[in-house]
């Protein structure tokens, strides 16, 4: 069973064509080893994804060949995943009032320092 197809039949990905962009840009790895989307995987292989700033750690409990639904996809895996960071630990998105024109240099100026520290913040979340 190839690895991309895996993914997207225990929903771990919206769309196939995003567990294979996953795979060829090196967000997916099985038994820690970079996988392509054509990598096999059988029960007991565990598989890493790193999708939208998260890494889910799965172990592959059964092989499906077709997407299921949400419970018996649950059924096919082992999610190792550490709990996601809670909403309030996240850095609050810098937004600008609808119709409020153009940033000013200082407003951008502002704008790239807030960046810059989630940069920074994200870097080390990742260190850890």
């Amino acid at each position: 069973m190839r690895v991309d197809l895996w993914i997207w039949s225990v929903r771990l990905l919206k769309t196939r064509s995003q567990a294979t962009a996953a795979c060829r840009g090196g967000h997916v790895r099985v038994n820690d080893e970079r996988a392509k989307p054509a990598t096999p995987v059988k029960p007991g292989d565990e598989v890493r994804v790193r999708h939208e700033g998260r890494e889910r750690i799965v172990v592959v409990k059964k092989v499906i060949r077709k997407r299921v639904g949400a419970p018996v996809a649950a059924e096919c895996l082992v999610d190792n995943s550490p709990p996601p960071p809670p909403r309030g630990m996240l850095m609050p998105v810098a937004r600008r009032e609808r119709g409020a024109g153009r940033p000013t240099k200082r407003d951008r100026r502002e704008l790239e320092r807030l960046r810059a520290l989630d940069q920074l913040a994200a870097s080390r979340r990742a260190q850890d």
